[in-house]
C-alpha cells in the first residue's frame, strides 16, 4: 500500500520542512544545531517509517496497528504542515507580484491545517464508529406478486480486520443493526477480511448471529483472495479456500459463479453471485467472472437479483450478459470521504455510491460498513434496506 505512492509519500513529509526551514528559520537569530536537529527529527522519523512500511513484501504489514499509528502520524502532523505550506507558499507569490507586505496564506493555511487536523480526528473516531440505516424501495414491473413487500438488508466491505480493540463494539453494534431489520433476506457484497482469514477468528462467532428468513447469501470482493499477500500458489490457495470454508461455517450461502432460486409458493426469483475482476499488484487482469456458470438453469422470464462487489463489472461486458432487473455492488466505500458533495472517488469510478439505472437495468451500490483504513468522514457505514415492490 505504502510502496505504491512512495514518492508522494516522501516528497509530502520533506518538501513542507525544506520550505519553512528556508522561508521562516535557516535566518533566525538561535537557530542552532541543537534547534536544527530538533526541527527535522520528527520527519526524520517519519521518512523512515515511510521506508521501513514501503519494504514490506504484502500490501500491508501483519500487525496492522503498525499501520494505523503511521497513518494517524501522517494525518496529525504532516498534512496540515503541508497545508500550512502551500497556502503559506502561494500567499508568498501573490505578495511578490501584487508587491504587498502582508502574507494571508500563513492565516488561511493556519485555519485550514487546524480543519485537517479535526477531520482526521473526527473520521478516526466517531466518524468511522458511526453505522446507518438507508431504506429505499425498488419497484419493477416484473417482480412475482409473492414477493411484493419483500425486504433485502445488504452490508459490504466488512474489513473485520479493522475492528481491532475497542473498534470490535462497532461491528457489534453493525451485526445488531443488520439483525433488527428483520430482513427476508440478508446480502453481503463482499469484501469480508483486509488481507487473510484469520482476520476472522475473533469475530466469527459473531458474524454467524445474521439471520434472515431466507438465509444469508454472499459474495467474493478483491480482499477476500489473495490479492495482497506476496506469497506462493500454495499459501493463496489455502487462503482462499479458508475464507470460504469460514463463510460457509457461519451458515453464509457464499455464491460463486453460483446462483439460488428462492420461492413464495408458485413465484421465485434467482440469486446470482458473481466472483470478482478487479485487479491486484500481481494480478493485473484476473478472469474470475463466469456469467454462463452463473446462469446456469435461470429461465430468461426469472426475475433475477445480481451480486458482483466492484460496480464497474456492471457496466462491462460481463454485466450486460445478464440483464439483472437489479444489482447489488460495494467496493467503492463512496470514498470514506465526502465534504461539500465531493469524494475523491468520483476519480477512480463513475458509480461511487448509490442508484445508477441504464437501459432497464438498475444498480445499487452500498457505501459498506468498514474499511481497510479506521477513517470514515461525511460517508458513515451503512446497512441498507431494500424493500421489493411490483409496479
Amino acid at each position: 500500500m505504502i510502496a505504491r505512492i512512495l514518492i508522494p509519500l516522501l516528497l509530502l513529509i520533506a518538501l513542507p520542512d525544506l520550505y519553512l526551514h528556508w522561508h521562516y528559520l535557516q535566518h533566525r537569530k538561535g537557530y542552532n544545531a541543537f534547534w536544527r536537529c530538533l526541527f527535522w527529527a520528527p520527519s526524520m522519523i517519519m521518512l523512515a517509517y515511510t521506508l521501513g512500511l514501503a519494504a514490506g513484501d504484502n500490501f500491508v504489514p501483519e500487525q496492522m496497528e503498525v499501520l494505523f499509528l503511521y497513518l494517524f502520524l501522517l494525518g496529525i502532523f504532516v498534512l496540515p504542515k503541508a497545508v500550512f505550506a502551500l497556502c503559506s507558499a502561494i500567499g508568498l507569490l501573490f505578495c511578490k507580484l501584487l508587491h504587498k507586505r502582508q502574507n494571508w496564506g500563513n492565516l488561511i493555511g493556519f485555519f485550514l491545517a487546524l480543519f485537517v487536523m479535526y477531520i482526521i480526528v473526527y473520521g478516526g473516531t466517531i466518524g468511522f464508529s458511526q453505522v446507518k440505516v438507508n431504506e429505499m424501495e425498488f419497484a419493477s414491473k416484473d417482480l412475482p406478486k409473492s414477493f411484493d413487500g419483500y425486504r433485502i438488508v445488504m452490508f459490504s466491505d466488512a474489513h473485520v480486520g479493522t475492528y481491532t480493540g475497542s473498534r470490535e463494539r462497532i461491528l457489534e453494534k453493525a451485526v445488531k443493526i443488520i439483525n433488527d431489520q428483520k430482513g427476508d433476506m440478508v446480502v453481503f457484497a463482499g469484501d469480508l477480511q483486509n488481507v487473510q482469514p484469520s482476520e476472522l477468528d475473533p469475530v466469527q462467532n459473531l458474524l454467524g448471529t445474521i439471520k434472515a428468513k431466507d438465509g444469508v447469501f454472499s459474495i467474493l470482493g478483491n480482499h477476500d483472495y489473495a490479492n495482497y499477500l506476496k506469497t506462493d500458489f500454495a499459501t493463496e490457495a489455502l487462503n482462499e479456500s479458508l475464507i470460504k470454508s469460514k463463510e460457509r461455517s457461519m451458515g453464509w450461502n457464499l455464491l460463486l459463479n453460483e446462483n439460488r432460486v428462492l420461492r413464495r409458493g408458485k413465484d421465485s426469483i434467482v440469486v446470482v453471485g458473481l466472483e470478482d475482476n478487479t485487479p491486484s499488484k500481481w494480478n493485473k487482469e484476473p478472469k474470475r467472472i463466469d456469467t454462463e456458470k452463473a446462469m446456469k438453469g435461470v429461465g430468461d422470464q426469472a426475475f433475477t437479483l445480481m451480486l458482483v462487489h466492484n460496480p464497474d463489472a456492471w457496466g462491462s461486458d460481463a454485466g450486460l450478459h445478464i440483464q439483472a432487473p437489479l444489482t447489488l455492488s460495494g467496493h467503492t466505500h463512496g470514498g470514506q470521504f465526502r465534504l461539500l458533495g465531493w469524494s475523491p472517488v468520483s476519480w477512480k469510478t463513475p458509480y461511487g455510491g448509490g442508484w445508477y439505472h441504464e437501459d432497464g437495468r438498475s444498480l445499487y451500490v452500498s457505501t459498506g460498513l468498514g474499511g481497510l483504513i479506521p477513517f470514515r468522514f461525511g460517508v458513515p457505514g451503512e446497512v441498507a434496506v431494500i424493500t421489493l415492490k411490483r409496479k
